[in-house]
């Protein structure tokens, strides 16, 4: 019997789907912030109102989880799936706040057949997530892969994980200078080294990627990449963590020897993010930094950052890449 699930075929260049109806509340953006990006105008009301956010914000990587979400809910949980290679380019453009109510606009930019795996499509997508008031929230632009139809028997699947190896000694992350001035463009900045376990795997995508590759540690095995893997927004969420607890010790380095410390703000997006293997359970990643660009903002006394960032695994093979921008107060 042939498949019902959604296949390439389904989404012809010009479809616009639209879905979703999720709620923003309070403690969701303080449990996720506390785990991933716990900078104080994701956590402390107070602050938040003298932040350039003007209040109280969801992490833009929680934004990017809630979209991931809407997504499964909305059509991914009856099509076949088969993840995604990357995202070109992510725009948070108004902060999202304790109550929204968020929905998505989902159009299909182009379709083409994959010349190396014949067996599925790749569907280029532009998602708007917008508020009740029809505001644009956040955008994002990347390409989904879908099996097509007729040809589910001919799937390529990864082989999953290699045989394990021992853990790699413990990292010493590095530390962020203290000036704006001091930071070197070109100098890579280690941010530390964060485990996946199974059960933290599966957690973290229960609540926003609910794909069986991401849940199922049996289903997975029949899935694209041949064991449980997590999703790819864990990864980047866990770069993130790395890079406030990076920041935090910074800021008391700084504090300790008398000194100033450097103040970051929020970022207006990333672009070329790259998921370039899976994150299996028991990988232990190496998050680090490189500052590519900085310069004076029209926004007094900040400057604007842009930086590659790059995750590596147990085995030294990068699984991970995007660049992204951020601002950073100016001595």
């Amino acid at each position: 019997m042939e498949s019902t699930l959604l296949c390439f075929e389904d989404f012809p260049v010009g479809r616009v789907l639209e879905y979703g109806a999720y709620e923003v509340t309070k403690d969701e953006i303080f449990a996720f912030a506390r785990a991933f990006d716990p900078q104080p105008f994701h956590l402390d009301e107070a602050v938040a109102e003298r932040s350039m956010l003007a209040g109280l914000a969801a992490s833009g990587w929680h934004t990017c989880a809630i979209l991931m979400r809407l997504s499964c809910d909305g059509f991914l949980h009856n099509a076949d799936g088969r993840g995604a290679p990357g995202v070109e380019e992510v725009k948070w453009l108004k902060p999202v706040r304790p109550g929204d109510m968020l929905g998505v606009r989902a159009e299909v930019l182009g379709a083409r057949v994959s010349q190396s795996r014949p067996s599925i499509g790749l569907l280029h997508f532009r998602f708007d997530l917008h508020d009740l008031s029809g505001a644009t929230v956040m955008t994002q632009t990347n390409f989904v892969m879908m099996g097509r139809r007729g040809q589910q028997s001919e799937v390529t699947r990864l082989t999953g994980p290699p045989e394990p190896v021992p853990a790699p000694p413990p990292v010493t992350p590095d530390l962020i200078p203290a000036h704006w001035a001091e930071i070197e463009i070109g100098k890579r900045i280690v941010l530390g080294s964060k485990t996946f376990p199974g059960d933290e795997i599966i957690a973290f995508a229960q609540l926003y990627d609910p794909q069986p590759f991401h849940t199922d540690p049996e289903a997975s095995k029949t899935g694209p990449f041949g064991a449980l893997a997590a999703s790819g927004w864990h990864t980047a969420a866990s770069w993130m963590r790395a890079l406030v607890d990076t920041k935090q010790r910074s800021e008391a380095a700084a504090i300790a020897r008398g000194e100033k410390p450097l103040v970051s703000g929020p970022s207006p997006g990333f672009t070329n993010l790259r998921w370039l293997k899976p994150v299996y359970a028991g990988d232990t990643i190496t998050f680090d930094t490189v500052p590519l660009e900085k310069r004076v903002t029209s926004r007094p006394g900040w400057g604007l950052m842009r930086s590659r960032n790059s995750g590596v695994n147990q085995l030294g093979v990068q699984v991970y890449e995007f660049e992204s921008s951020a601002f950073w107060k100016m001595d």
